[in-house]
Parts: C-alpha cells; sequence; structure tokens
C-alpha cells in the first residue's frame, strides 16, 4: 500500500488528484465543528458522549454530531437515501428499467438519489431539532425565537448534507477513490485519538486488557483484509466457434464469487433497525429509569441496549438474514446460467440450464453463509471484548471493516489508474 501511494505520488496527475482528495476532506473535517446558531454546546457534548444512539451516529458523522455542527449528518442521508433506491430498483420496474440503460439511466438514478437525499435531510435535521428542543440544548427561549432558531438550524443541517454529498462527488470527478466513502472513512478515522485516549486512561487499571485489545484490533484488520481479498471460483469453459474466418471461445476461465460479496451493508441494515429502540430511549429520556413501575415497553426497549447480550444475539441473526437477503437481490443464479449459455459457456461437468443454475445457487448459498458469518463476528466482537474488559470501545467492528474496505478500494482504484498510464505511454 505504501509502495502504491509512492508510485502514484510520483506521477503529476495522480499528485493532483492526492492533493484535491485531501483539500476535500480538509473541508468536511472544517465544517464537522462549525457549531449551528442557538445550539448549547457544552451541553450537547456532554449528552451525546453518555448516549448510546448518539455515541454510534457520532462515529459515522466524525463527531459532528456532538458539536452541533454543520455537516452533524454527514454522510448518512446519502448512504440511507442510496440504499432506499437499491431496494426499490427492485420492487419497483421503473426504476429497474432505469438501471438497466447503462450511463444514462445511471444519472437518471443519482439525480433521484439526490433528491431522495435532501428529503431525508429535510426529515432528519427536523426530528433533530425536536431533540435538541425537548432536551433543552438551544440557546434561546420564547415563541418567536424558537421558531426562526427551528428555521436556521433544520436548514444548515439539510445545507450541510447536500453540501457533504456535493463534496463526495467532487472527490469522485476530481479526486481517487469514492468520495462518500472517503469522506465516511476520514469521519471514522477522526475518532481514532479519542479511542486512543480511552485506551490510555485504561492502561493503568487495566494493562493485560488494554493490550488484549490492542492486539485483537491488528488481527482483526488482518482478518478482514484477508476475507475481503477472498473469493471462490467457478470454472467455466467455452466452446470453440467458428464466426467467418476467425474461430472463437475454446478457452477455460472462472465466474470469481467474493466471500463477502455484500459488504458492510447487512451490518448497516441491522444496526439501522436495532438502533430505533435506543433512539426512542434517547428522547423518552430517564424518566423511568430504575422506578419500579416502569412499564412494560420501557423494559423491552432496555433489552436492546447496545452493550447487552440480548442485542447482540439478534444483531447477529439479522446481519446473516440481510447478508442472505442483500445476496438474493444482487444474483440472480438463473440469469447467470443463461447468459453462460447464450455465450457458449458451460461449468465443467455441470449440464446447462437449470442444472448449472442450481450449481450456482448451492454455491451462492454457501459462501454467503461463511461471509455472513465473518460479518457477524466482525460486528459483535467490540461488544464481547467491552464486557470482558469493561471498555467502551469506540471504534467498533462495523467501523474498522469500513475503513479497510475504503483503503483497500482507494489503493485498487490508484492501482489500476497507474496501469492505466503505463499501458497509454506504452502505446504512444
Amino acid at each position: 500500500m505504501i509502495e502504491t501511494l509512492k508510485n502514484a505520488w510520483r506521477v503529476k496527475e495522480l499528485r493532483n488528484k492526492i492533493l484535491f482528495t485531501i483539500f476535500i476532506i480538509a473541508i468536511f473535517r472544517i465544517g464537522s465543528v462549525i457549531p449551528v446558531p442557538y445550539i448549547n454546546v457544552s451541553q450537547l457534548w456532554n449528552a451525546t458522549t453518555t448516549n448510546d444512539f448518539f455515541n454510534y451516529l457520532s462515529i459515522l458523522t466524525g463527531g459532528g454530531l456532538e458539536y452541533g455542527a454543520i455537516f452533524a449528518m454527514s454522510v448518512t442521508p446519502y448512504i440511507n437515501s442510496s440504499i432506499i433506491i437499491q431496494l426499490l430498483c427492485v420492487a419497483i420496474p421503473a426504476l429497474e428499467r432505469l438501471s438497466k440503460e447503462g450511463e444514462e439511466g445511471q444519472k437518471k438514478l443519482a439525480t433521484i438519489t439526490r433528491y431522495t437525499t435532501v428529503i431525508l435531510s429535510l426529515i432528519q435535521g427536523t426530528a433533530y431539532y425536536f431533540y435538541l428542543k425537548n432536551s433543552n440544548y438551544l440557546s434561546v427561549t420564547g415563541t418567536g425565537a424558537l421558531i426562526f432558531a427551528a428555521f436556521v438550524i433544520v436548514l444548515a443541517f439539510t445545507a450541510g448534507s447536500a453540501l457533504v454529498m456535493w463534496l463526495g462527488e467532487q472527490i469522485d470527478v476530481k479526486g481517487i477513490g469514492n468520495g462518500i466513502s472517503i469522506l465516511l472513512f476520514a469521519g471514522i478515522l477522526s475518532r481514532g485519538p479519542q479511542a486512543f485516549e480511552v485506551l490510555i486512561k485504561n492502561f493503568k487499571a487495566n494493562p493485560v486488557v488494554v493490550i488484549g485489545i490492542v492486539v485483537a484490533f491488528f488481527a482483526v484488520i488482518g482478518f478482514i483484509v484477508w476475507m475481503t481479498d477472498a473469493e471462490r471460483r467457478i470454472p467455466v469453459q467455452y466452446a470453440k466457434r467458428v464466426v467467418g474466418n476467425k474461430m472463437y471461445g475454446g478457452q477455460n476461465t472462472h465466474i470469481p464469487i467474493k466471500v463477502n460479496m455484500s459488504g458492510v451493508m447487512p451490518i448497516i441494515f441491522a444496526s439501522s433497525i436495532l438502533m430505533l429502540p435506543t433512539m426512542i430511549l434517547s428522547f423518552v429520556g430517564d424518566n423511568y429509569k430504575g422506578s419500579i413501575d416502569r412499564p412494560l415497553w420501557y423494559s423491552i426497549l432496555e433489552l436492546f441496549s447496545t452493550r447487552g447480550a440480548f442485542y447482540a444475539v439478534i444483531y447477529f441473526i439479522m446481519i446473516i438474514a440481510f447478508a442472505y437477503f442483500y445476496t438474493t437481490i444482487q444474483f440472480n443464479p438463473v440469469e447467470m446460467a443463461n447468459n453462460l449459455r447464450k455465450n457458449g459457456g458451460a461449468i465443467p461437468g455441470i449440464r446447462p440450464g437449470k442444472p448449472s443454475s442450481d450449481f450456482i445457487s448451492k454455491i451462492l448459498s454457501r459462501i454467503t453463509l461463511l461471509g455472513a458469518l465473518f460479518l457477524s463476528v466482525v460486528a459483535i466482537l467490540p461488544i464481547v471484548i467491552g464486557n470482558i474488559g469493561g471498555i467502551n470501545v469506540s471504534l467498533g467492528g462495523t467501523s474498522v471493516l469500513i475503513m479497510v474496505g475504503v483503503a483497500l478500494d482507494t489503493v485498487k482504484n490508484l492501482e489500476s489508474q497507474m496501469m492505466m498510464r503505463h499501458y497509454k505511454g506504452f502505446l504512444d
């Protein structure tokens, strides 16, 4: 990775792209600490750092939520809108047709995603304002002042999310890698010093636990890198065909199926749903905490504490379920088998048609289970370590998985661009 960065830095065009990406990241980080007017930042900071729900959101927003910053919602509205549009492409025929229309269709889907992002930003910004108001984190009082403050705060949050989306698109065009992923990576990485500070504070009291956490952290990174590149290759043979005076086919190749083909999507789906009970508890407050007469619904919601065993078990099961769901909507074994038959390809020992689709479906099912178990273990490992060692690990398995995935994709992007320039110079 370091060697790739060195080689890329020597190429002027790539060096400019890297510097532009760093410049956009700097703007993103500045916007993540500039507070929106009419918010009592000190009180908000104390509340969000002790609240599991907002602590989780703060990791994804790079700390912007703790400051009540312009970029408080960061890339989450865009990620949510992308997931929604992606799922709707399966359910709505019109969107499905757009997804298959090539570059023009993708442009129209991108436009729809942008509008959806703004709408979600408006909704989330409004909800965030009411949370600030009901928790007395605003620095103004009076009906007129609160109405004006609501307008300013919601508009600032919505504009901030739209600007983050635009910054990510600028990285796509003029920078290196996927812009939204890079900004998400930068936000998560900014939590590193805070996690390091927690480990330093706990080192004197629990040195063995802290050393174990550090060793486990690097072991998890190595495991994630290994599993991210792992794939199952289905052999394919193409029959020889004579077209005019030329012969085509007659070659052996393979269909690569990644073990972790769904990426972090199952974890994002599962965590988003499981954080709803914690979010409700955050809005309700501590009215019933420790009370004997607390209602049944409150006790049920408390079971979903992010550090509890019940949460970990449900989290584990939901990740596996969403991994299968995501694989189902992304890969169609019947379509893959039909494409093989149309192009004169066949899997050795398997007849074309339904037997091939059944074989591919069987392989997908096994690989998906392995990838889902990998994601589940990585996701709940910080919960287990935190409960055993008594230390709240702020950089969870999801965060590490995202950081490693983005880093690997960015390096591959650099390598492909350098290879393109190498061949271009050779042809010239």
